[in-house]
């Protein structure tokens, strides 16, 4: 499984983002679908995961109500709204895949590459 995402950039505080996570295929290893952070120095961080069957959801406390997890199950698309970025949302943006909606790195099998989003004061 390959997964691709795409959206990131330079962007000011107060403004928005939507990543995009594109996968290759969807098989039992790709129930669920999960966006993570990681900024420099630190660990990767959970934000929010979505099943691809039932479009259930699940959210870190730090980013719900500000970001919004969604699927296009035609396209094999996961998407993150993110909404009134602050500099501390400044981070690689990952997407993952696994067997089930967990919140924890470890539990992903499968990795995109990264985007890179950078919100400046």
């Amino acid at each position: 499984v390959q997964l691709v995402e795409s959206g990131g950039g330079l962007v000011q505080a107060g403004r928005s983002l939507r990543l995009s996570c594109t996968a290759s295929e969807r098989t039992f290893t790709t129930h669920a679908m999960a966006w993570f952070r990681q900024a420099e120095g630190e660990e990767r961080l959970f934000l929010a995961a979505i099943t691809w069957n039932s479009g259930t959801t699940r959210y870190a406390d730090s980013v719900r109500g500000r970001f919004t997890i969604s699927r296009e199950t035609d396209k094999n698309t996961v998407y993150l709204q993110m909404n009134n970025l602050q500099p501390d949302d400044t981070a690689v943006y990952y997407c993952g895949s696994s067997r089930a909606l967990g919140s924890t790195a470890e539990g992903y099998m499968y990795w995109g590459q990264g985007t890179q989003v950078t919100v400046s004061s």
